[in-house]
């Protein structure tokens, strides 16, 4: 489809923090009818220039121009009433109100101070309409999937007559058939004219919906090309600053014994008799689609689950594994899918998350050494390189990729022998993947036993040494030679 006419504007923005100059001087272009995928490492600058747009954050220098009229937003309500409209990827729904109600927050029309709710509700269909989706309007939205929530999201940018939407990071939850509609529903918001700009992770989406791509790198904009015109690795090398020889690095490392064994690991219908063997030095693939029953497996593992049935063995001796502290204590380290919610306590410094499961030799007769804990905490920092301004610094205020490394930090502290990444790579921009990598494959080296569990099908087969296939609580499939085999190979065996 060609592109319209030009809506967006973004001239020479600069923003500066304390000690931060977080954009300097970007240029930023959106046609009618045009996606724009906006790209970059954590901390290149991305959210920063769309809080500028969306009203949340006032730029320094620089100006932004909608529709050839230029804008000053003190506030998202002088954003929205530009135009534009926000969808970050933690949704700004009310969980308890419908999506009726959600989507005409704070834009109700009624007479005498009575809301005119049939009209809203006659909109609210059209607008569904519109998307080609049906909604049930009478269920609190905390009962709709991420897929419906997101589709509400939409129409609620919609009903504000909205001309620019920024969507951020909008496929991290949603399965693969629920990003498929997510990408006819774009297709549709393109031919009504809509400029949208897109910011991902996952770079085969950029090529899949993408008309052209904006690379940021340390506040700076280093790309702006059609994405017809640019391959996969030269967006790489821009948003990382130099050649990666291979996305995902190999390594020729010997396998040894097995070090954890389950056997027929069993919790309802979540886990139904499932048995897998890691060995020193490998990495083990867990993938199949969304509820296959991964995670829940993990969790037995771990014992945040309560196990029906099943055994569970380290280095040839039974573990009675009741709960994270028996796993802990046995030398398994468990890297949850979600690190915001269960890997780390966001409101504390990055030093107490990383001594948490390490008190029992941090601590003496019932006190924190604080100093070993730094000293300790400092040595991973180097090791890992995280990006931290200092040991006291609140664990939310980093970005994705380091939070990452700090989950990280504090099980290789406890030396753990097992290391179960579920997700490990998810919403983390494609650099700090690559060390993530690294260390996984230097753990391997070591001769620890990994467990990786993984959506991305490329990850898997790009890091593991073996893979077993999930469906419906069990174990469908094994690929013994990820590196010839294909994703379509493990969707088959996903669907068994």
């Amino acid at each position: 489809m060609r592109v319209g006419g030009r809506i967006l504007e973004m001239r020479g923005i600069v923003k500066s923090f304390p000690g931060v100059k977080a954009l300097r001087g970007v240029d930023l272009d959106l046609g009618a009818g045009e996606v724009v995928a906006l790209l970059g490492e954590n901390g290149a600058g991305k959210s920063t220039l769309m809080k500028i747009l969306g009203g949340a954050q006032r730029a320094d220098e620089g100006k932004v121009v909608i529709a050839g009229v230029e804008g000053r937003f003190g506030s998202p309500k002088a954003a929205r009433a530009a135009g534009v409209a926000v969808i970050y990827q933690e949704f700004n729904i009310v969980p308890g109100l419908t999506a009726v109600e959600n989507i005409f927050l704070g834009q109700e029309k009624g007479w005498g101070g009575v809301i005119g709710r049939k009209g809203e509700r006659e909109r609210a269909v059209e607008l569904f309409e519109r998307l080609g989706v049906e909604m049930d309007l009478e269920v609190p939205c905390g009962y709709l999937t991420t897929a419906q929530q997101q589709l509400v999201e939409i129409a609620k940018a919609l009903a504000g007559e909205a001309r620019i939407m920024v969507m951020d990071e909008p496929s991290a939850a949603l399965t693969a058939h629920e990003v498929g509609r997510l990408f006819e529903v774009i297709e549709d918001l393109k031919k009504e004219g809509l400029g949208i700009i897109y910011i991902t992770h996952r770079l085969e989406e950029v090529f899949a919906v993408t008309d052209r791509v904006v690379v940021l790198r340390d506040g700076v904009n280093v790309g702006n090309r059609p994405t017809s015109e640019v391959t996969r690795n030269e967006l790489i090398g821009m948003m990382v600053g130099r050649a990666l020889d291979e996305e995902y690095p190999r390594r020729s490392g010997t396998l040894g014994k097995v070090r954890l064994e389950v056997k027929h690991l069993q919790r309802g219908k979540a886990v139904r008799d499932v048995s897998l063997a890691v060995r020193a030095g490998e990495i083990l693939g867990l993938t199949g689609l969304v509820g296959a029953g991964r995670t829940e497996t993990a969790r037995l593992i771990f014992g945040a689950d309560r196990r029906d049935s099943g055994e569970i063995w380290l280095d040839g001796k039974e573990l009675e594994v009741r709960s994270p502290r028996d796993a802990i204590a046995a030398g398994i380290g468990f890297l949850t899918e979600d690190r915001k919610l269960e890997g780390l306590v966001l409101r504390h410094g990055v030093r107490e998350n990383f001594g948490l499961p390490n008190l029992s030799w941090l601590s003496r007769k019932g006190w924190v050494r604080m100093e070993e804990e730094r000293r300790q905490f400092a040595g991973y920092v180097e090791q890992l390189r995280i990006k931290v301004p200092d040991a006291e610094e609140l664990a939310g205020n980093l970005s994705g990729g380091n939070q990452q490394k700090v989950v990280l930090a504090k099980w290789l502290a406890r030396n753990c022998e097992v290391l179960i990444f579920d997700e490990p790579t998810r919403g983390i921009d494609v650099g700090a993947k690559y060390e993530i990598y690294l260390l996984m494959n230097r753990l391997a080296d070591e001769g620890k036993a990994i467990v990786m569990i993984s959506s991305e099908l490329p990850e898997v087969l790009g890091m593991a040494d073996r893979i077993l296939v999930m469906h419906e609580g069990r174990v469908t499939g094994e690929i013994c030679d990820p590196r010839s085999a294909t994703q379509e190979e493990i969707m088959q065996l996903a669907h068994a």
